[in-house]
């Protein structure tokens, strides 16, 4: 696989989608707590739903200090229906608590330092070191493991796997937009079911054409 080709050709076919909705929330508003809640709403929640209550959160509070003075009940009448609300309302309440703490109010943009935050794994550390930050990072979510394995990219189990074998394969220059490309290629050709073939952008350069995998369900 030409990754160089695949990149190019990705970037080209992001143009024509909607944006993910933490890289709708960077462009709007350039702050990295911003960035940060709504990458932990955005969690097994579709994109949808994420913009719905995140606007809902953001109409309430405008920073950290703001959300502290919310009660867990209020911040999980305000991000229902986000997938794990609950869980979600906790993480929140905490936050303001740990920013503080660690961070004099200040969301950091290192790996290991943002995992320190409630709610906040790799994933997540790594979307907003790369989108609030732009700062390089790998973050591997369900698409992108499904994606590169069904591409023949990498051969992984999941994706903390596909996260380390990324970060020694793919150039340094494409990780800042590397999820946003291949999340909006999953939702719009390289489906789980039934993907696009017949009009994916990077049919030849696919080393898996015509063979059945795992990914292909």
């Amino acid at each position: 696989m030409n990754i160089d080709k695949v990149y190019k050709r990705l970037e080209e076919e992001f143009s024509k989608f909607k944006a993910p909705i933490v890289d709708l929330i960077e462009a709007q508003t350039k702050d990295p707590f911003k960035v940060l809640v709504g990458t932990i709403l955005s969690a097994r929640t579709k994109d949808q739903t994420t913009s719905m209550v995140a606007n809902k959160l953001f109409s309430v509070i405008d920073n950290y200090k703001d959300l502290k003075k919310l009660s867990i009940a209020e911040i999980e009448k305000l991000i229902y229906p986000a997938g794990f609300y609950r869980n979600k309302a906790k993480y929140l309440k905490k936050l303001p608590q740990v920013l503080e703490k660690e961070f004099a109010g200040e969301v950091p943009s290192e790996i290991e330092d943002l995992l320190k935050l409630p709610g906040v794994g790799r994933k997540t550390a790594n979307l907003v070191r790369t989108i609030a930050f732009r700062q390089p990072a790998m973050c591997v979510d369900v698409h992108v493991h499904r994606i590169c394995n069904r591409w023949g990219y990498v051969e992984t189990k999941n994706p903390h796997e596909t996260e380390m074998a990324l970060r020694q394969k793919l150039p340094q220059q494409y990780w800042q937009n590397f999820n946003s490309y291949v999340v909006a290629f999953g939702q719009n050709h390289c489906t789980p079911r039934n993907p696009k073939c017949s009009s994916c952008p990077i049919y030849d350069e696919c080393e898996r054409i015509g063979v059945k995998t795992k990914y292909d369900r």
